[in-house]
């Protein structure tokens, strides 16, 4: 649903198509470009709320035409990020595995000083023990290098041996190959600048669904046949330009739901539209609690020595419980499961235990504990979140594909590829409405004409007009370029004019 437009005139269509045309509401709209669409029939000055279509079906062929290659980049990079989790443990087994599955693992103390002794650079910010039978313990290292870039060193021990298997530059947990599909997708490689490619893409995105659906189940008797099962399914026995519209549109109908949340959750991730969220969701209050990591008054509580060496015992880690005392403290609190353990950030501050299972139905307990007595001082419990937050949460996980594993990831791939067969059936219709006549050949279909919007009635421009302002701050990129379009468009319909002016004098 994401492309062009069936508004051209049945002449326009290959001879090979039994496509009766487009609707008798829509062929106002089938005039010289640059002209503007007649007036109708039913309401003053030929205005009347059928004039809607011809308004839907220009922006849905513009928005289609100059969105979709930005959205296809979107869908096929996307496509690839689905696979993440399968191409870490292709490229990244040796670390993320173990050869052999142990009897019992060795104490994180133990495995952290051999990773220190390994790696001596830098301090441990947190330890993620194996969260399966099969994997490696993560130790991550803060690196002054690294810092810079918001990175980390990620080192993986076997927590059987205690064997170092392995290290690697992360982002935020991603390894290099995760972190190396997620900037494509986001950006291109491109930085800030490249960042503005997704958020087109996402800003468009909802618009071109919501406009694809309503032309669909709205022309339904003449696109579909009047037909429930064609409004659904692919149209039997259609050639030409209809069977593409009809598999263009069905696609469409089956994939607009996940198309809306992706579009939803990207904007999340936007430069300017992200603002736009950030400022509301404080304003209502969606963000989680903070955990208060403040260490209790009065636990005598030292400072931090990473030290490292030969004779470091506790692998840098601060002085006081050991991390695998933390870690039974916290269970024995219920934070089960899969869990990172980050170290307390100075002399005055807690260790924080953080459930990390992003599985249906999600754990994300967190609690603070005293680095001396043990003390559970804070707690947040994913019930403590407000259902905004959570459903934030959960519509960043699902965008991810981690929500619901492997069947998330084949529903993120269905999607991804559903838009892009979308687009391609979309230029497809483009060229198949093209004129074939000897006399009047073009490689494409002539577009909709300029004006649809005198054909609203007065009440509906005075409400759509505004609405439309609201939308273009809400969604700053999808503002600014429908913005610009209409003055390149204005522009353009000038010129026609002026070059028009002289030919008609000199008939």
């Amino acid at each position: 649903m994401s492309t062009t437009s069936e508004a051209s005139p049945e002449e326009n269509q290959p001879a090979d198509s039994p496509d009766p045309g487009p609707p008798a509401a829509q062929t106002a709209t089938d005039v010289l470009p640059g002209s503007a669409a007649p007036a109708r029939n039913g309401g003053a000055g030929g205005r009347s709320r059928s004039g809607w279509w011809p308004l839907l079906t220009r922006l849905h062929f513009y928005a289609g035409i100059l969105v979709a290659p930005f959205l296809l980049v979107a869908a096929l990079t996307g496509l690839a990020y689905t696979a993440v989790p399968q191409l870490d443990q292709l490229v990244y087994g040796d670390q993320l595995r173990v050869e052999r599955v142990g009897d019992e693992p060795r104490p994180l103390t133990e495995q952290i000083a051999a990773v220190r002794k390994a790696h001596p650079e830098g301090s441990v910010v947190s330890v993620a023990p194996a969260d399966a039978p099969d994997h490696t313990t993560k130790v991550v290292l803060s690196v002054p290098e690294l810092a810079e870039q918001d990175k980390q060193r990620t080192v993986y021990v076997d927590p059987y041996t205690a064997e170092v298997r392995g290290a690697l530059t992360t982002w935020f947990g991603s390894t290099p190959l995760a972190t190396w599909l997620d900037d494509l997708h986001r950006h291109l490689h491109l930085g800030e600048t490249g960042r503005l490619y997704s958020e087109l893409a996402a800003s468009w995105l909802w618009v071109l669904v919501l406009g694809g659906l309503l032309l669909w189940f709205g022309r339904r008797r003449t696109y579909a046949g009047g037909s429930k099962r064609n409004t659904v399914l692919p149209e039997r026995g259609a050639r030409g330009v209809r069977r593409s519209r009809s598999f263009h549109a069905v696609t469409g109908v089956w994939i607009s739901l996940g198309l809306l949340a992706l579009s939803v959750t990207g904007l999340t991730w936007s430069t300017h539209a992200g603002e736009r969220i950030t400022d509301l969701r404080t304003s209502l209050s969606a963000y989680p609690p903070e955990l208060d990591t403040t260490a209790s008054a009065g636990t005598g509580s030292s400072g931090h020595h990473h030290s490292g060496g030969e004779g470091a015992t506790d692998g840098g880690l601060p002085e006081g419980l050991t991390v695998d005392q933390i870690l039974d403290k916290a269970r024995a609190a219920g934070l089960d499961g899969p869990v990172e353990i980050s170290t307390p950030a100075d002399d005055k501050s807690t260790w924080t235990v953080a459930q990390t299972d992003g599985l249906w139905p999600v754990r994300k307990d967190q609690a603070a504990i005293d680095p001396h007595s043990g003390e559970v001082t804070s707690r947040v419990d994913w019930a403590d979140h407000p259902v905004l937050a959570k459903l934030s949460t959960l519509g960043v996980a699902a965008h991810m594909g981690t929500l619901f594993g492997l069947a998330n990831q084949l529903v993120l791939a269905v999607i991804a590829l559903g838009l892009a067969v979308g687009i391609v059936l979309g230029y497809r219709m483009w060229w198949q409405r093209r004129p074939t006549r000897a006399d009047r050949r073009a490689r494409v279909g002539r577009p909709p004409a300029r004006g649809t919007w005198r054909n609203l009635p007065w009440p509906a421009l005075a409400v759509a007009v505004p609405l439309t302002v609201a939308v273009g701050w809400a969604v700053p990129l999808l503002g600014w370029s429908l913005l610009a379009f209409l003055v390149l468009d204005g522009v353009l319909g000038l010129i026609q004019r002026r070059r028009a002016t002289p030919s008609a004098e000199g008939a």
